[in-house]
């Protein structure tokens, strides 16, 4: 996902930078249109990994309360699942905090793409 949310936003700036001076104004609304669409799958995917998210750090929350109730025997297992879901949460966080960043990146992308198309009074 990474390197596709990355490609997105690479060739988009290459067209903001290189291309929309000189393009057409249809061309720039197809490109807009497509951007936006992308755009709302990249809103989905980081819904769905800050659900993702909020559930490991739950389930790690709860594996911590339960280290404090588990009989003796189970303790080495409790520390265990304590550390997997520790490694799973980190690396959820990490992974949304990217999609965030990138698709606060692309609002912002789009909105020159916008203001570019509106100075012509184009939309």
């Amino acid at each position: 996902m990474k390197k596709y949310v990355q490609q997105t936003m690479n060739a988009v700036q290459k067209y903001i930078d290189e291309e929309m001076k000189s393009a057409s104004a249809e061309k720039t609304k197809e490109v807009l249109s497509e951007f936006e669409t992308k755009i709302s799958y990249f809103q989905h995917e980081r819904l769905i990994h800050l659900l993702v998210t909020l559930a490991f750090a739950t389930w790690l929350l709860f594996e911590i309360f339960c280290l404090f109730i588990l009989p003796a025997e189970f303790l080495v297992a409790g520390i265990l699942l304590v550390l997997i879901f520790f490694g799973l949460t980190i690396g959820y966080v990490m992974h949304y905090y990217f999609l965030e960043n990138s698709v606060q990146k692309m609002y912002h992308m789009r909105d020159e793409i916008r203001s570019y198309l509106n100075k012509d009074k184009v939309i």
